[in-house]
């Protein structure tokens, strides 16, 4: 099939004979490939193209005529609509399978590496209900689904591709679950109230996000209102409706942005309770502030944390650097098992964090660094410990080629780099090859059931 004989809102026939990373179905016809968002391997479909390129086209199901063997009825109402779980039709020991398959075709396509020992994915014991964090927006342009009718204010998520469009939301099956009785509680007292939500064309309005955070294994819960401007009377009713409505409530935070970008981020004042609310792995206590980042799947992250300690092998002389430490979790958590660890971090709160979580748990054998990582490695801090270690855990865009040069500079025995996103992984490890390492263990891990999302540790060593 060519090209050139396809047009874009073009109806096709198609079978879906595996999983892409990013969760779209890969359809091999006449020797194109499609791309097929909302539908798994063993469909087949009718789908309709969205994008056409020179080796590739883009579409989305729209029919399907034959059910996979390993399709699943979604429990979530909003599934078709959300984006937020695009998986979550397809059975999760197959979510499994294909997700570890993406760890093994990146790698030999980016990494250049063939034929590699890779562990089997790690799942989760949690499959719905995992999620220790969300971040919901307030809205009055409503996306409609039919012919159904919204209050004035709704709460929901934002529809794909669309940033003024909101899916109104009832319940959602990957946070927790007192997560959905507090957006009910919300939703009523906002449209009661009549308060006014933000406008994202207009830039006019009063409210603008609901972030729920909760501690797993603690059961505190943090409310983040995120409104247009400091105006305590107006929330005070959802204030005091969410005291009464959720008994474990510790902290309801007000965070003001009254710029017209649309982040959930500002100046934040302190509306109830206090200030942080605290999470546990293993037996560490971490403070978990509004801005400050914590992983997502508290269920799992001990899981990970533990797979670290295991692959690094760690001795007791050994002198470890935590770059894009965050919080300091990581960190403190393998504090026990060696001498000393360097953590630095370019976030300035997440350093304030993690100072306060060693002090919290009186770790004596740590130390934190605000700076910028790939300008951290100059004179000035050439004085502290050389690494015997380095576990680096970057954000989605991956290492700076400063700090991958930096590292290898360093010459550490081993190298764990923990990583969310398998591609750029797999970019930065081919250049640590390159350097004489060898890959010694490949652990992809499952934070994130029903989404695309692949969580890996490849460790490296001289």
């Amino acid at each position: 099939m060519e090209n050139k004989k396809l047009k874009r809102g073009q109806e096709i026939k198609l079978k879906i004979s595996d999983l892409a990373f990013g969760g779209k179905g890969i359809s091999k016809k006449d020797d194109l490939v499609f791309f097929v968002k909302d539908a798994i391997p063993n469909q087949e479909v009718i789908a309709k193209i969205s994008k056409i390129k020179k080796k590739y086209a883009e579409a989305y199901s729209i029919e399907t005529l034959k059910d996979s063997t390993d399709q699943v009825n979604p429990l979530c109402e909003h599934f078709k609509w959300c984006g937020g779980c695009t998986t979550q039709q397809l059975d999760y020991q197959r979510q499994l399978y294909y997700k570890q398959k993406q760890v093994s075709d990146i790698l030999n396509k980016i990494g250049g590496e063939e034929n590699l020992d890779i562990n089997t994915i790690i799942g989760c014991e949690h499959t719905f209900f995992y999620r220790n964090k969300m971040e919901y927006t307030f809205s009055g342009i409503p996306w409609y689904i039919g012919d159904e009718s919204y209050d004035d204010v709704i709460i929901g998520l934002h529809v794909p591709k669309r940033f003024d469009k909101i899916l109104n939301i009832n319940k959602c099956h990957i946070n927790h679950k007192v997560f959905n009785d507090i957006l009910k509680i919300s939703k009523k007292v906002a449209v009661k109230e009549k308060m006014i939500p933000y406008h994202v064309r207009k830039h006019t309005g009063f409210l603008r996000f609901l972030v729920i955070r909760i501690g797993i294994h603690t059961n505190e819960v943090m409310v983040n209102l995120v409104t247009a401007g400091y105006k305590p009377k107006i929330i005070k009713p959802l204030v005091n409706a969410l005291v009464d409505g959720i008994p474990n409530i510790k902290s309801i935070v007000n965070t003001i942005n009254n710029q017209k970008s649309n982040i959930a981020s500002g100046t934040s004042k302190l509306l109830y309770g206090d200030e942080y609310i605290n999470e546990k792995i293993g037996e560490y206590t971490f403070k978990i502030s509004a801005n400050s980042f914590f992983q997502t799947n508290s269920y799992q992250v001990k899981t990970l944390y533990d797979y670290i300690i295991k692959t690094a092998d760690f001795k007791k002389s050994d002198i470890v650097y935590d770059l894009y430490c965050g919080t300091g979790t990581i960190g403190i958590y393998v504090s026990s098992f060696v001498k000393k660890v360097y953590g630095i971090e370019i976030v300035k709160d997440a350093i304030e964090d993690a100072k306060f979580n060693a002090k919290k748990n009186n770790i004596r054998n740590i130390s934190f660094y605000d700076s910028d990582i790939k300008d951290f490695f100059t004179n000035e801090n050439s004085k502290i410990d050389k690494p015997n270690t380095i576990i680096v855990d970057p954000p989605r865009p991956g290492l700076h080629p400063d700090v991958v040069k930096d590292i290898i500079t360093l010459f550490p025995s081993k190298i764990v780099y923990v990583s969310c996103n398998p591609s750029t992984q797999a970019r930065d490890v081919k250049i640590f090859l390159e350097d004489s390492y060898k890959i010694s263990d490949i652990q992809p891990i499952d934070m994130f059931p029903h989404t695309p999302h692949i969580e890996c540790i490849i460790t490296l060593k001289k």
